[in-house]
């Protein structure tokens, strides 16, 4: 890029230092430097000046902030595996390339569902309150504290693509049954190596499993996926995990079910509303019936970085004349 103006990239949150260093070095980068989330009037400024925008989830650019982009702006490089917080229509319509950081976050992710998969059967995170507390703990009992065995139990997996696929490795060497639902079988190869059975009805495998775990993106197509009815659909002793994102569940219908005892409990690392989390949900961590994280799923320093690598790389190859390897295209209605 020696020779040339260098693209303004304005970047909405803070990001790795090596990433931000790497970032000046290249572009002409405005850094977040405070970390405080940009509000609208930030965000539009930004938009009229940037060559490049570089939101992460927590950045919400629609259609009518992307129709006060200025003519500049080219580009919306998002720091973030999904593009659920970006009108990738508006974008096109408006000739404005949007990327992703897709692959990176997988296995991180992975396993942040197999710890939720321990933690709550096992109680984990109410052991740990116990010993928090002083003179609480009266010492072990072999009736106290007992939770449930996940070896030998069925997991469905809702989605399953890299994510799912890697939380299904995991979770057949805990000794679970694999079971999946998707819009696609996957490759035999794969379904042979997990043992795997695929459920073309998402209500029948529902119905059958001890734990769910939701792995698919959120698109409107899965807003509500699992809604009242089909959360009924499942068995008083079933666990839920989710770290997706929190409107493919109807949080609503999960809390009323958990406080009916219609279901054994949750793990969740997403939310419907975030970052707002329901009082209803806090109340029911506290009784142990939840274990809840403020989306952590992917909180690891080497995929942070990673993500950051590869948003440079769509910058570099969009300004360098060619297509960028993660573009996003409109979902096709």
């Amino acid at each position: 890029m020696a020779g040339r103006k260098k693209p303004l990239v304005v970047i909405t949150r803070k990001l790795p230092d090596q990433v931000e260093t790497r970032m000046r070095e290249l572009f002409d980068a405005r850094l977040n430097v405070d970390d405080r989330p940009m509000a609208q009037p930030q965000l539009v400024a930004a938009m009229r000046e940037a060559d490049v925008l570089v939101p992460t989830v927590t950045d919400r650019i629609d259609a009518a902030l992307i129709e006060q982009a200025g003519p500049n702006l080219k580009l919306i490089a998002n720091y973030g595996n999904g593009v659920d917080n970006i009108d990738v229509a508006s974008a096109a319509k408006k000739g404005i390339t949007v990327t992703n950081t897709p692959n990176v976050l997988n296995e991180d992710t992975a396993d942040m569902t197999m710890a939720l998969m321990l933690a709550v059967p096992r109680r984990l995170v109410e052991g740990a309150d116990v010993l928090s507390e002083d003179g609480k703990w009266p010492g072990w009992s072999p009736t106290w504290m007992l939770g449930h065995r996940i070896w030998g139990k069925r997991l469905g997996i809702v989605g399953m693509g890299r994510i799912g696929t890697a939380v299904a490795r995991r979770a057949k060497a805990f000794g679970l049954s694999i079971h999946y639902h998707n819009r696609k079988r996957v490759a035999p190869k794969i379904e042979d190596d997990l043992e795997a059975t695929y459920w073309e009805s998402l209500d029948q495998m529902l119905a059958r499993m001890d734990i769910i775990s939701v792995n698919c993106p959120s698109t409107p197509a899965t807003f509500h996926l699992l809604s009242a009815r089909r959360l009924a659909l499942l068995q008083p002793s079933a666990y839920v995990v989710n770290t997706a994102r929190g409107d493919i569940i109807d949080e609503d219908a999960l809390i009323r079910m958990l406080q009916d005892g219609k279901l054994a409990g949750a793990g969740l690392d997403v939310f419907e509303h975030e970052p707002a989390v329901s009082p209803k949900l806090l109340k029911l961590a506290a009784k142990g019936r939840v274990v809840i994280l403020p989306h952590m799923g992917s909180a690891t320093i080497e995929g942070r970085i990673d993500m950051g690598e590869k948003v440079i790389i769509n910058i570099r190859t969009y300004f360098d004349g060619h297509r960028p390897p993660d573009r996003v295209l409109p979902l096709k209605v």
